[in-house]
């Protein structure tokens, strides 16, 4: 499978002006993409003032998306916010080509920022099928939540859309080895660049890891577009060479 990550600057809470960036950036990929992966809250930056960005499943943004996965013949996943039913949520897109919508809802808010107090909390994860691949994608802090981030369900591909900040990357390249490692999974995280509304500084760090905690591709703090090819029977070789996964636990979340 053929994937572009897209690490950019984002404009603060100008969704407008952050899908033009964004669809230039999808433009100008020459040749046959598979997935295309863009940050965490890719309309407005990380904000804690939803009301101000907020659209609905029948927005601009969800028809955008599906215009540009429908012409590049290629998924797209992102993040934004949706309010439905009077709730805010941090709300994870996969469109398909064919226009087809599935969503992810982030399932751990960040405390720190008091994204719990603006937003609602998700349940359960997504497992995307696509080309013969299980996708799970999820929100930046997930990151931080191994039991969550668990590959009970054999997916193929778990990918984290995030704004982690500079002074916490760190943790970041750290734990994104260590999902890859623990979930003999290939593993995307997609950060941002910039500097926010809030005065906080993003170095992106984006990259692509392989089962075995190998990195594949790196972006490290430079704006663009990022593609590499995945290869999913090197995967199968690699688990079945090694068969971790057959001596992992397996268990329930609780709310």
């Amino acid at each position: 499978m053929k994937v572009a990550i897209i690490q950019s600057v984002l404009v603060w809470e100008n969704p407008q002006a952050n899908r033009e960036n964004f669809e230039e950036k999808i433009n100008s990929i020459k040749g046959e993409i598979n997935l295309i992966v863009l940050p965490e809250m890719f309309t407005s930056g990380f904000t804690m003032n939803p009301a101000a960005v907020a659209e609905t499943m029948t927005g601009e943004t969800v028809g955008w998306m599906q215009t540009l996965a429908k012409a590049n013949k290629a998924a797209i996943t992102g993040s934004f916010v949706i309010e439905e039913g009077g709730v805010f949520y941090n709300r994870l897109l996969f469109v398909f080509p064919s226009g087809e919508v599935q969503f992810y809802d982030k399932r751990h808010l960040f405390t720190l920022a008091g994204e719990e107090k603006q937003y609602a909390k998700g349940g359960e994860k997504l497992i995307v099928e696509y080309q013969g691949w299980r996708i799970a994608p999820l929100v930046c802090y997930d990151l931080r939540f191994p039991v969550f981030s668990r590959n009970a369900e054999d997916y193929d591909l778990l990918i984290y859309v995030a704004n982690w900040p500079s002074k916490r990357i760190h943790a970041w390249n750290s734990l994104l080895v260590a999902r890859a490692i623990e979930n003999m999974s290939y593993t995307i995280g997609v950060n941002r660049i910039g500097v926010d509304g809030n005065n906080h500084e993003y170095n992106g760090q984006s990259q692509i890891i392989d089962a075995l905690g190998q990195t594949i591709l790196a972006a490290a703090n430079s704006e663009g577009v990022f593609i590499t090819t995945l290869h999913k029977n090197t995967q199968v070789e690699t688990r079945d060479r090694f068969r971790f996964l057959s001596d992992r636990d397996y268990f329930s979340i609780k709310d």
